[in-house]
């Protein structure tokens, strides 16, 4: 049989193809809602990177100290000696000595050892005029940061030679001094377990330990500085450096 649609009958099929092609746009967008997988997703904001933070000061500490470098012979061989057992130390150098060997003083900087003022030429400061003494610190002031870049704040009086004179020049300079609690002697070469005992017997917390780089021969010490530091790290000590 033949059918034929009425306009009305054309109508109401196009009406209805209508429908249902929205039903299913309609049952698409519905479907992607609930399926946020299919969803573009923006990425996950980083997050923020961990500040760097510095190793904390070990609160039973020794600190160490050379005097009288840098040496050619001897500063070397005693930065070897810290760098293998992760000591840190500071240096009280002479101003003439830094100027013949500017590059020590920059290495012992860079391996984050402290260097600081032990005046230009070993003078004693309670003997000189007040011009003297300025020039004795502000000279090896200026060669140590010619070589290192910063100027030192600690002052290391020769001999330990302090009195309300000393204390008034060092101040005005912005100078604080530093002296010593436990003094190796090395200088007088009493031989290497001299020096080891004299350090850990007197030793604790806290303290000061007076040694030499330069100024003589310091051999001895060289050959005492292994024993001392691998007892003093087996008691539990750690090291701070002085800055002032």
């Amino acid at each position: 049989m033949d059918v034929r649609l009425t306009r009305t009958g054309h109508r109401l099929i196009g009406l209805a193809m209508m429908m249902v092609v929205s039903a299913v746009i309609g049952t698409v967008v519905v479907a992607a809602a609930r399926n946020p997988s299919q969803q573009p997703q923006s990425a996950a904001p980083s997050p923020p990177s961990a500040a760097p933070t510095k190793a904390a000061l070990p609160t039973k500490y020794v600190v160490l100290t050379f005097d009288d470098g840098p040496d050619a012979a001897y500063t070397p061989k005693i930065l070897d000696i810290l760098a293998k057992y992760e000591a840190k130390a500071t240096f009280f150098e002479i101003g003439k000595n830094v100027t013949k060997h500017p590059e020590l003083s920059k290495r012992i900087h860079d391996a984050g050892h402290s260097v600081q003022n032990h005046t230009w030429t070993h003078a004693d400061l309670r003997h000189l005029s007040a011009t003297a003494f300025r020039q004795q610190v502000t000279s090896t002031d200026q060669a140590i940061q010619a070589a290192i870049g910063s100027t030192p704040a600690c002052l290391r009086p020769p001999y330990g030679g302090m009195d309300p004179t000393v204390r008034q020049r060092a101040k005005a300079l912005g100078k604080d001094l530093v002296v010593w609690t436990v003094d190796s002697r090395d200088w007088t070469k009493p031989g290497t377990t001299a020096i080891v005992q004299r350090v850990l017997k007197n030793v604790h917390s806290g303290s000061v330990i007076l040694m030499h780089d330069g100024g003589g021969n310091r051999t001895q010490t060289v050959a005492a500085l292994p024993t001392i530091l691998k007892s003093l790290k087996a008691k539990g000590y750690g090291f701070r450096t002085l800055t002032c």
